[in-house]
């Protein structure tokens, strides 16, 4: 065989892997074509078909395509941000209006810009509950209770029903783990249902609803704060726990976040927290004042007994709390003081401590 019979021969191996690689190449162009296709397709339908359940959203003036589409993905009305950004972008929807809105995932895409579009704000609300920061389980049934007309026995029994709870950690398995179940936790639920006021468009909507509207909340909130709760090594139920404390502690006047350092200095040492908002969570009852025998109940939940932290909330804490939780001041404080006038006096001995009681307090 020639040269040139060489030649030819070699050319068509060559022409036949030329072929071979940009049919394949055309294949893969294809299935990722198709395959995008399907995904966007996807992406733009309900999330759940079933589910017209209303959720309640809030679009603040001046959100962004950016800030509406993670909010909607965080709420679970749409199955990918970044899709409904593009979305929008190709369709040239730039003139979303600021409201209050009740949507539901059994929406499309399309439906929510619609709504979202004319700036139809959801009708006046049934009922609107106020939960404060700081309280407790107990007092959030009470409020649930007065305002809808249930007994209190109804919303706690709901609040302790381990079926609903596990339904509901594996709605929220970011939010709520096994921890919850620990043996010397009072109550499950304590301190994981958010502070803040809450729309219902029925005046006596199902327990189920209200709780998961607070839980959505504080996975909400978390969420924001997951690289934070990684960098310091916390889960969502020792950050909920400390910041519950925090929040307990704190006054008007307070600053957080040298009440967490000081909660920080001493876990460090390896000294018990001694905060008296654990004592009377032990007790299980207000007073106004804390005396020596009251320090010896025997509860896990007895910070003055039991070093690190208690088993779990104590009660519910404020986005103020959660954040000086994960970002404390740099101090050498061991000690803190509430004075009757709401000012906290910050120590770093015991024996300044105690000058400082007996000053605002005198001897008990």
């Amino acid at each position: 065989m020639d040269n040139n019979q060489f030649l030819q021969k070699d050319a068509q191996i060559v022409r036949k892997i030329v072929l071979l690689v940009c049919a394949a190449i055309l294949i893969a162009c294809i299935a990722i074509g198709v395959g995008s296709y399907f995904y966007i397709k996807s992406a733009l339908q309900p999330v759940d078909p079933q589910d017209k359940k209303p959720v309640h959203i809030s679009i603040p003036i001046g959100s962004s395509v950016n800030e509406i589409a993670n909010l909607l993905e965080k709420k679970r009305l749409i199955k990918s941000a970044t899709v409904f950004r593009y979305y929008v972008k190709f369709k040239n929807h730039v003139d979303f209006q600021a409201g209050e809105y009740k949507l539901n995932r059994s929406m499309s895409v399309d439906d929510i810009i619609a709504v979202l579009k004319t700036g139809k704000i959801t009708k006046k609300a049934g009922l609107k509950l106020t939960i404060p920061e700081g309280t407790q389980i107990t007092q959030i049934a009470a409020i649930i209770a007065e305002k809808t007309g249930y007994k209190k026995e109804e919303v706690l029994k709901q609040l302790n029903d381990r079926a609903y709870i596990e339904h509901l950690m594996q709605k929220y398995p970011t939010v709520l783990s096994k921890d919850i179940f620990n043996k010397n936790i009072r109550y499950p639920l304590e301190g994981y249902l958010f502070p803040a006021t809450y729309s219902f468009d029925e005046k006596k909507p199902p327990i189920s609803d209200i709780i998961e509207e607070m839980l959505g909340k504080t996975a909400e909130v978390l969420a924001k704060y997951e690289q934070d709760m990684k960098k310091a090594n916390m889960s969502p139920h020792q950050l909920l726990t400390i910041s519950s404390l925090i929040e307990e502690e704190a006054t008007e006047k307070a600053d957080r976040q040298k009440i967490a350092s000081v909660f920080y200095n001493r876990l460090r040492k390896g000294m018990p927290l001694q905060t008296d908002p654990t004592v009377l969570y032990a007790l299980g009852k207000h007073k106004d004042r804390v005396y020596y025998k009251d320090l010896e109940v025997k509860s896990p939940y007895n910070t003055y007994i039991y070093k690190g932290l208690p088993p779990g909330p104590i009660a519910n804490a404020g986005m103020m709390s959660i954040q000086a939780a994960l970002k404390p001041a740099k101090t050498d404080y061991f000690y803190f003081l509430a004075t009757p006038g709401g000012d906290v006096v910050f120590t770093k001995t015991l024996e300044e401590h105690n000058r400082q009681k007996e000053k605002y307090i005198g001897k008990q």
